[in-house]
């Protein structure tokens, strides 16, 4: 089903943009100069993905572009045609959360939460490439991602128990199947 985005701009030089987003078809017709960050949260109204310094570095704006993480402050609009995009909205799937969000509500990775959602779509695309990253490994994939309150260690403790979460899933679903 296509979500057709109401013009709030009637713009003759408008793009229009088809993409999807969360894994729904998306089309929407935004001015030329907007970035994927002020999509999202102005036309898709998906304020989940934080506007921070707007210069690329402080990671809250983070989004997966087909599965890898970008910052959407750095990220023009027409860039996304034809591509997927996952913010911190669709990490949930049918009303459970990711097992990343899971461990970082238990174990206090995330505190203001100012930069957990750019954190968690991170540590997500971190994970589906490498389902047993080290501690090290961890930090230098969220090296991108600034936090206040954290101190970071509580963070990397959620990835950690994160792959125990959902190594234990896939361990779930084999003894289901047999």
């Amino acid at each position: 089903m296509s979500n057709i985005i109401p013009l709030k701009e009637q713009h003759p030089d408008n793009l229009h943009i088809k993409c999807v987003v969360n894994g729904e078809a998306v089309q929407a017709s935004v001015a030329p100069y907007k970035t994927l960050l002020e999509m999202l949260r102005e036309d898709l109204y998906l304020t989940g993905t934080k506007h921070g310094c707007e210069l690329g570095e402080c990671g809250a704006c983070a989004v997966l572009l087909d599965g890898a993480p970008v910052l959407s402050c750095l990220t023009l609009v027409y860039e996304v045609e034809g591509r997927s995009i996952e913010t911190v909205e669709g990490l949930a799937n049918e009303g459970s959360l990711h097992p990343v969000q899971a461990a970082f509500a238990d174990l206090g990775g995330s505190q203001c939460g100012y930069c957990t959602p750019g954190m968690l779509v991170t540590a997500k695309a971190l994970l589906d490439a490498n389902p047993n990253p080290s501690r090290v490994e961890i930090r230098e994939a969220l090296s991108g991602n600034l936090c206040r309150c954290t101190g970071y260690v509580q963070i990397y403790e959620a990835v950690e128990d994160a792959v125990l979460r959902i190594a234990g899933d896939s361990k779930q679903k084999v003894e289901a199947g047999r």
